[in-house]
């Protein structure tokens, strides 16, 4: 047998890394994690907006759901595919 075949044998026996499941489960994940870290950011700046002028509550609501648009296109292309 040649190093090339037992390096085959090698990764066959091993197997995926990652099943289609756990991508899905990642993918989602690392969305959430992102709307997360953007929500932060946005909604401080929206309360001290809201605190200062009480007409900023519509636009710093829009602005604070927005990111959450990005979970919710990470889960819908999880069904998809």
């Amino acid at each position: 047998m040649s190093e090339l075949d037992i390096a085959l044998q090698a990764a066959q026996a091993a197997g995926p890394t990652l099943e289609n499941s756990g991508a899905a489960a990642i993918a989602v994940g690392l969305a959430a994690l992102a709307a997360g870290y953007a929500e932060r950011g946005i909604g401080a700046a929206a309360v001290g907006a809201i605190a200062e002028d009480d007409d900023m509550f519509v636009p710093g609501l829009i602005m604070t759901v927005l990111p959450e648009t990005l979970v919710i296109l990470a889960l819908v292309v999880v069904f998809i595919v």
